[in-house]
């Protein structure tokens, strides 16, 4: 797979994180407040601007309460559902 921050699967693996965030009732501020970084960095990642790595996606899970599991369980579905 062609690394690309544009490629579907990050772009999917980015609607999730953002879909997870509202449906756990947390702004960009109030989540960035959590992981002790600045709504800029939410937002950059949100919208593309860069990549988390897997450490930062344990930390936003924790952030939003969500289990890191379930989440990449989901994340796989969606993903292998578009190939």
């Amino acid at each position: 797979m062609k690394r690309s921050i544009w490629h579907q699967n990050y772009v999917t693996l980015r609607k999730q994180l953002k879909t997870l965030r509202v449906e756990n009732n947390f702004t960009q501020v109030e989540l960035s407040k959590k992981l002790d970084k600045h709504q800029s960095y939410v937002s950059k990642y949100e919208n593309g601007d860069r990549n988390i790595d897997i450490i930062e996606l344990i930390q936003i899970c924790d952030a939003i309460n969500v289990d890191l599991v379930n989440f990449i369980k989901l994340l796989y579905q969606d993903i292998t559902k578009h190939k």
